[in-house]
């Protein structure tokens, strides 16, 4: 049963469409067959939002579960028409960097260094709050939904790996209508800033609050290979440029573990 779209007043004055949902499997999965079944009824940043998330998905197929309503999971439609398509691979960093600076606004006073780890989850000080998984409607390449995940009212017990944090861990309460309008915002102002041609300064942003630029990173790749080395810049297409030794790659594609 469908919670009111008024619960979210914030978030339905920035997007079209405001679907608040008791629970489900997955948002990204409901939002895919919605996208699908009906294109013009879920327009550019529509979303659905939900407290009860069964089965969601991480990235590498990973599952992501959480007791109900300690966290809050989160889908939202992107018009990846308007982005050049040698562009749209910063969709997915962009709408970590515009979570990053969300969950920021949040924390403000509670101390903790928020940042953005390559390509798009967002950590407080070195503990996972968020994670993002952006996919493309089957069949189509210029709509994708962009899925994540953000741990509100998860206690210590309650999470999952050592390196999760959530707000209630660190002493703080989110405002969930305010995180979600902060982000919807965020996302939409750099998706507008790449379909205008804007990429440097879209770059220069995200560059700037990631945290794994400048460190020493050992990324598993998607055929089974380590590569360690040190994460030295953001390339144009938003690919992470490792120099290992004489070997320089750029990665488009892989779980990246910050070396201590």
């Amino acid at each position: 049963m469908p919670i009111p779209e008024a619960g979210y007043p914030r978030t339905a004055a920035v997007s079209p469409r405001v679907q608040v949902v008791e629970t489900t499997d997955s948002t990204n999965a409901d939002v895919v067959a919605a996208v699908t079944a009906d294109p013009a009824g879920w327009p550019h940043l529509s979303l659905l939002v939900t407290r009860d998330q069964r089965a969601g998905r991480g990235r590498l197929d990973r599952t992501w579960t959480a007791p109900a309503g300690t966290a809050i999971a989160v889908s939202v439609v992107v018009d990846a028409s308007r982005v050049p398509l040698p562009l749209r691979g910063w969709i997915p960093l962009v709408a970590g960097a515009a979570m990053t600076r969300a969950v920021r606004g949040q924390l403000g006073g509670h101390g903790g260094t928020v940042e953005l780890k390559w390509p798009n989850d967002v950590l407080v000080e070195g503990g996972k709050i968020c994670g993002i998984l952006a996919e493309a409607v089957p069949g189509t390449f210029d709509t994708v939904v962009v899925g994540a995940g953000v741990n509100t009212r998860m206690s210590r017990a309650d999470l999952p790996v050592a390196t999760a944090t959530s707000f209630a861990a660190l002493g703080a309460e989110c405002d969930e209508d305010e995180l979600m309008a902060d982000y919807v915002s965020g996302l939409a102002e750099s998706l507008a800033a790449l379909a205008a041609g804007h990429e440097d300064r879209v770059h220069g942003d995200v560059e700037k609050l990631c945290a794994t630029v400048g460190r020493e990173v050992s990324v598993s790749m998607p055929d089974g290979t380590t590569l360690s080395g040190r994460a030295t810049r953001l390339d144009e297409a938003g690919r992470l440029v490792v120099e290992a030794g004489t070997i320089v790659e750029a990665v488009s594609a892989g779980d990246v573990v910050h070396v201590r």
